[in-house]
C-alpha cells in the first residue's frame, strides 16, 4: 500500500475524516462543485469506512477470525452512533453461527510399533477416509492373514498407473480396503518403496465417506527405522481420532425501531477471503497475500452504514429497518442462511429485503447498475423506471444468485440486489480501496434510498417466484438438475436447499432437505464433485440419482432435458 494510505489509518477517526474530505475535494476537481455539502460528507464517510475495512491488520476479514472480529467491532460502533438498537443474540449486536472448518487429527492419535511411538504427521498419518478406531494386534509383515492388519506397498499400484492421468490413488485405496475387509483384514498400513511420488497427505478439507477399515500411511524413513525386516513379527498399537474443526462467524444486526408493524431488511456482507485459505481466491501468485476486498464487500458494508444514518434522519417512519452486516457470505451465504433459519424478528413482518454487494466500482463511461430480484414482486415495476437520468439500469428478474438476498428469497420474501459489476480484481489481492468510485457509490446509495422512499407507504409487496440461476448453466455443463445446493452443509453429499419449478429435480420428486450422493455411476461428496459428476451427462441421457431423505435411501430415474 502507498505510505499515505497507511498514514490515514494511524489518524483518529475525526482527523481522518478531515483529511479524506480534503483529498476528495482536490481529487474530484470540477465535479465536486456539483455535490452538496451533505453528499460530500457521505463520500468522506464511505472512504473512512472502506479505508478501515480494507486495512491490512484486518487480514481480509475472513469469517470467524480476528480480522472479522475487528471489522464487526467497527460496524457495531457505527450502528451505535447511528442510534440503532442491538438485535442479535442475547440483546447484543452480534449473532453467532458455526462454520465447519474441516477436520483435524487429534493429538491423542498414536501409532506404536514394538513399543516405539511414531511421530504424528512426520512418520505416520491417517488418510482422510480413515475411520476413528483403535487397534491392537501382533502381525507378521510378510503374511496377510484374516484377523490382522495388513501392510501394503503402493509400489505396484503406482507403477501400473504411472501413465494414467485419471488415476485416483486414494479412491483406489478405499476401494481396495472394501475388498480386503471381506478377506479378514482389520487395518491397512500403507507405504511406498518406489521412486514415484504418491502425493498422499491428510486432507482435512476433503469430504469423503469413512473407509471400511483404518487407512494409515507410514513414511519411508519410518519404514526403514521400524519395519525394515520383512520377516519380522511386530506388535502394533493404533488409535486414530479425527475431529471436526469449527469456528464461529458473526452477523452484526442493528434495528431502527420506528414502532411500525412491518420491517424492511437491508443487508451487505462484510466478510472477505482472508489469505484465500478457503480456496475461493482467483489469485495465481506464489506469495501469501491478504485479500482486502475493498469492493467485495467493504463497499456494500460502507453503504449499509451510511444508509443507517440516512434512514435515522429521514421522515420514513412507516417501516422499521433491520440492518444486517452478514459474515460467511464468501463461504456460501452462511450468515444470511443462518439468520433466515434463526431470525431475531418474525420473518412474517418483513416486507422486503435489499442486498448490496460490490457497489463500489461504477464505471463512469457506462454507469451500468444491475438491479437484481426485479421479478420477485410486481411492486418493483412501479418502483423503478426502465430509463434513469444517471444510470444505465440492467434489470435481472431472478431472486436467487450468488449473494445474501438468495436466503431471503428462499423464504418467499421479495428481494432487491444492487451490484455495479464484476472486474478483473474480483477475489484477488488487487481489489484495492484506491479503485473505488466513491462518487459513483454515492449515486448508487441515493438511488437505493429513493427506492426505499418510494415504497414507504405501499404496504407489503406481493411475492412472486422467478426463474433461477441454475447450476450447470455455464458452457462446461450441457445439462442441469434444477437444484440449489446448501453450501453450509458439511456432511457427505449435496443437501438440496431449493428446487426450481419445472426443472428435472422437481418433476421426479426431489425435495429441499434431500441429500444427493450419486448420479448414475458417479458418486460425489460435495458440491465440487457433484459438478464433476454433472458434467459427464448430455441432454437426453437417462440415469438414476441416489439420495438420502431422513433415514431413507431413495433412487429416482431421470432423463436430462
Amino acid at each position: 500500500m502507498p505510505f499515505a494510505f497507511h498514514h490515514y489509518l494511524c489518524l483518529t477517526t475525526s482527523s481522518m475524516k478531515y483529511l479524506l474530505l480534503f483529498l476528495l475535494f482536490t481529487a474530484q476537481g470540477g465535479f465536486s462543485q456539483k455535490l452538496k455539502k451533505a453528499d460530500k460528507l457521505i463520500i468522506a464517510n464511505l472512504q473512512t469506512h472502506i479505508s478501515f475495512l480494507f486495512y491490512d491488520k484486518l487480514e481480509g476479514r475472513r469469517a470467524g477470525t480476528e480480522g472479522e472480529k475487528r471489522a464487526s467491532a467497527y460496524i457495531i460502533n457505527e450502528f451505535t452512533k447511528a442510534g440503532l438498537e442491538p438485535k442479535g443474540d442475547n440483546q447484543g449486536f452480534l449473532q453467532a453461527f458455526e462454520i465447519n472448518d474441516g477436520r483435524f487429527i487429534s493429538t491423542s492419535s498414536h501409532l506404536l510399533i514394538n513399543g516405539n511411538a511414531l511421530e504424528l504427521s512426520k512418520e505416520f498419518f491417517p488418510l482422510a477416509a480413515c475411520p476413528n478406531q483403535s487397534l491392537e494386534a501382533t502381525s507378521a509383515l510378510a503374511l496377510q492373514e484374516g484377523g490382522e492388519p495388513w501392510f501394503i506397498d503402493l509400489k505396484e499400484m503406482l507403477e501400473a498407473n504411472e501413465s494414467n492421468p485419471h488415476f485416483d490413488l486414494e479412491n483406489a485405496i478405499a476401494t481396495k480396503a472394501v475388498d480386503l475387509k471381506k478377506k479378514g483384514c482389520t487395518g491397512l498400513f500403507l507405504y511406498n518403496s518406489s521412486g514415484i511420488s504418491d502425493a498422499l497427505k491428510f486432507d482435512g478439507k476433503a469430504k469423503v465417506a469413512p473407509a471400511a477399515l483404518p487407512l494409515v500411511y507410514i513414511t519411508k524413513d519410518a519404514v526403514k527405522k521400524y519395519i525394515s525386516d520383512e520377516t519380522a513379527t511386530i506388535d502394533i498399537r493404533l488409535k486414530i481420532l479425527i475431529e471436526e474443526k469449527k469456528r464461529d462467524g458473526h452477523n452484526v444486526i442493528g434495528f431502527l425501531n420506528n414502532g411500525a408493524a412491518s420491517t424492511v431488511v437491508i443487508g451487505a456482507h462484510y466478510d472477505h477471503l482472508g489469505y484465500g485459505e478457503d480456496n475461493n481466491s482467483l489469485y495465481t501468485g506464489n506469495e501469501k497475500a491478504v485479500h482486502n476486498g475493498a469492493d467485495d464487500n467493504a463497499s456494500g458494508t460502507a453503504a449499509l452504514l451510511e444508509l443507517s444514518k440516512m434512514l435515522k434522519a429521514s421522515k420514513l417512519k412507516n417501516n422499521n429497518y433491520l440492518l444486517i452486516a452478514f459474515s460467511g457470505e464468501e463461504l456460501g451465504l452462511f450468515g444470511s442462511k443462518y439468520f433466515t433459519e434463526h431470525p431475531t424478528i418474525s420473518l412474517s413482518t418483513i416486507h422486503y429485503m435489499i442486498n448490496m454487494d460490490m457497489v463500489g466500482r461504477l464505471k463512469d463511461s457506462t454507469r451500468s447498475l444491475t438491479v437484481g430480484g426485479y421479478g420477485t414482486s410486481p411492486a418493483w415495476a412501479h418502483t423503478f423506471s426502465t430509463k434513469d437520468k444517471y444510470f444505465a439500469i440492467k434489470f435481472d428478474s431472478s431472486g436467487a444468485g450468488p449473494s445474501d438476498h438468495t436466503s431471503f428469497y428462499r423464504k418467499d420474501i421479495p428481494v432487491l440486489f444492487f451490484f455495479t459489476g464484476l472486474h478483473t480484481d474480483y477475489h484477488k489481492p488487487s481489489d484495492d480501496a484506491e479503485k473505488i468510485n466513491y462518487t459513483g457509490e454515492l449515486m448508487v446509495l441515493k438511488y437505493i434510498f429513493k427506492a426505499i422512499e418510494a415504497n414507504d407507504k405501499n404496504g407489503k409487496p406481493e411475492f412472486t417466484k422467478t426463474k433461477e440461476m441454475q447450476m450447470g448453466s455455464s458452457t462446461r455443463f450441457k445439462v442441469t438438475l434444477g437444484i440449489m445446493p446448501d453450501y453450509t452443509y458439511s456432511g457427505d453429499g449435496v443437501r438440496v436447499d431449493g428446487v426450481s419449478e419445472g426443472k428435472t429435480a422437481q418433476k421426479i420428486g426431489i425435495k429441499a432437505g434431500d441429500v444427493l450422493y450419486q448420479l448414475g455411476d458417479h458418486k460425489f461428496t460435495d458440491v465440487q464433485t457433484y459438478m464433476e459428476a454433472l458434467s459427464k451427462f448430455n441432454k437426453g441421457d437417462a440415469t438414476k440419482v441416489k439420495l438420502r431423505r431422513g433415514n431413507e435411501e431413495l433412487s429416482f430415474d431421470l432423463i436430462f432435458q
